[in-house]
């Protein structure tokens, strides 16, 4: 697009992340499904644009893992804060998080767009029966998103431990092979399922937040 093709458009910015996820999932697992449930909601509404993912994000707790970068929950905060400040031509901008270790820095972001009262939704994926990672969710919504990168012959269990120990530790002294629950089980089906959860979930809370199309 050039710029004289965007006019007054709900931006919708894929969060993602570049860390480990298990031996069977790839490192950028989070920015797949985030832009894939992006692109869901603009083809949905009409009156969005997708604009780039932010691909390396705050992913401390995976450190110890080949293949994981973090530019930390501070710069993360501001790299979110900076990113909506610079889309005031827009209708108003949605963060489509897909990596839980952003939640702080999301968080201290939304607080500081509330006080200048910007037009921006910070969303997350919220699943009760989800695992915490790399487990059968995630993998599940890769083979429905991404099959060709999952290396479902390589998929191994590993432990589920409590969210306590797991922001004390992090994720490399509780897990040798970075997995968090048990994608063995894993399938497509069960992923078209859960993305399409995801999907209504997040048409949903922007329908509330910014009317409908």
């Amino acid at each position: 697009m050039t710029w004289k093709e965007i006019d007054d458009p709900l931006v919708l910015v894929p969060v993602g992340s570049c860390e480990q996820h298990g031996p069977h999932l790839p490192l950028h697992t989070d920015t797949v499904i985030a832009t894939g449930l992006a692109h869901d909601l603009a083809a949905r509404r009409g009156d969005c644009v997708v604009a780039p993912a932010i691909t390396v994000s705050a992913s401390g707790e995976h450190a110890g893992f080949p293949g994981t970068l973090s530019v930390g929950t501070d710069v993360m905060a501001g790299i979110v804060i900076e990113l909506a400040r610079s889309a005031d031509w827009a209708h108003g901008v949605v963060f489509v998080n897909g990596h839980g270790g952003n939640a702080s820095a999301m968080k201290r972001a939304a607080l500081v767009f509330e006080r200048e009262q910007r037009e921006v939704l910070v969303w997350w994926p919220r699943l009760g029966d989800g695992d915490p990672h790399a487990g059968h969710t995630e993998t599940s919504l890769m083979l429905a998103l991404a099959p060709d990168e999952v290396r479902l012959e390589q998929a191994e269990a590993g432990p589920t431990p409590a969210m306590a120990d797991l922001i004390r530790c992090g994720v490399r002294p509780l897990s040798e092979n970075g997995v968090l629950g048990d994608p063995t089980g894993a399938t497509a089906d069960h992923g078209v399922e859960l993305f399409r959860r995801l999907a209504d979930h997040l048409a949903a809370a922007v329908a509330d937040w910014a009317g409908p199309p």
